[in-house]
């Protein structure tokens, strides 16, 4: 069996590995759908908890999903709603609640909200995303080991749930295999090795066409925890996507291709952009950026004093709208008033700096 190579979706294929930023309310902020497409942004990740809260699914029926929606035409993957289940839930008592049926969201001042796995893949055919992700458990980091076990157990029922719910809407709605959106399984267990290779095999007995690298990436003692990584992807199936969830640093996405990931997302990158934070090569053409070099890139402050004369552009390793157009000393004099125009330029800057990575990194997989 081969490693796929790319990633069929409405609008043709994709090659492999890549990386969406994360749209969670079907919008990257700051920029719009034709900015995306500027920056050379293969596809977008939309959260199925907010737009199922904010929106339902009435309003993708209308429009026929959410690339019609915001007029964007790339590659779309819709998460299941699981890592609310960690940010909204379990970090916060008394803003929900969760059972073997499913996820209660109580959020403050607004109508209780159930979401089970069924619900979720439902409202994600909706979107017509090209991936949908299963409704998962998010083991607690603090978790212990029989805490993550009930975590494993649960992402495990949920996710045959999901995956009936997914083929009886893929029957009902006569999608063959060749139009089939790609179904992705979450692996939960923390960073016990013994549960996230159950979970994992677990899964695949189940089958999907890839599976996601779930829970909190950070170690409890600090650092990636590239050992849950190799764990998932030693008992995938090299016939499936790897998706690492939320992993986004440069430096860890580099890593990760190396061990068979392909799909990444992250919300680092435009949220950087907004808190004035740039990534950049080190080096001075795009030509000659070498992923292999440990200091391959850097963080670029825009607001300082000491750059409001400098006439060069942000990075010479960049094609983007900033670095072509636009000096280090005008960006400096736009972030300094705080210019909402700065926040667009660095967020566009960003999201090309990882369409430049991907796309290196896709020279050798």
């Amino acid at each position: 069996m081969d490693k796929p190579t790319s990633f069929k979706y409405q609008g043709g294929e994709l090659p492999l590995p890549f990386f969406f930023p994360d749209a969670t309310r079907a919008v990257v902020k700051t920029i719009d759908s034709q900015d995306l497409v500027s920056t050379k942004t293969p596809g977008i990740l939309v959260n199925t908890y907010h737009l199922f809260r904010e929106l339902g699914s009435d309003v993708f029926d209308k429009f026929n999903g959410v690339g019609n929606f915001m007029n964007y035409h790339g590659g779309i993957i819709s998460d299941s709603g699981g890592f609310q289940v960690m940010s909204l839930i379990k970090r916060k008592e008394g803003l929900g609640k969760v059972t073997d049926e499913g996820v209660t969201f109580k959020p403050e001042g607004q109508k209780k909200i159930l979401l089970t796995p069924e619900k979720s893949i439902r409202f994600q055919m909706s979107l017509s995303s090209d991936m949908l992700v299963v409704l998962d458990d998010f083991t607690d980091p603090k978790a212990n080991y029989k805490e993550a076990k009930v975590s494993v157990e649960r992402t495990i029922d949920w996710a045959k749930r999901s995956k009936a719910e997914f083929e009886k809407l893929c029957q009902k709605n006569k999608l063959t295999k060749g139009r089939k959106p790609y179904l992705l399984g979450v692996v939960q267990g923390g960073e016990f090795q013994d549960l996230r290779k159950e979970c994992t095999k677990r899964l695949v007995e189940i089958g999907f066409d890839g599976l996601g690298y779930g829970g909190w990436p950070i170690k409890n003692g600090g650092g990636f925890d590239y050992k849950s990584a190799e764990t998932i992807a030693k008992y995938t199936p090299k016939n499936y996507f790897l998706y690492g969830l939320g992993v986004g640093k440069p430096d860890e996405i580099v890593k990760l291709v190396g061990m068979g990931y392909s799909i990444f997302d992250c919300v680092l990158p435009t949220r950087d952009a907004r808190h004035k934070r740039l990534y950049v090569f080190n080096a001075a053409s795009i030509g000659k950026i070498n992923l292999k070099d440990k200091n391959f890139y850097s963080f670029y402050t825009p607001n300082k004093q000491k750059y409001v004369l400098d006439k060069t552009p942000v990075s010479k390793a960049c094609d983007c709208l900033l670095c072509k157009n636009y000096s280090k000393g005008y960006l400096a004099h736009l972030s300094r008033m705080d210019e909402i125009t700065a926040l667009r330029l660095a967020t566009i800057h960003n999201l090309r700096f990882y369409s430049l990575l991907m796309e290196k990194l896709r020279e050798n997989y």
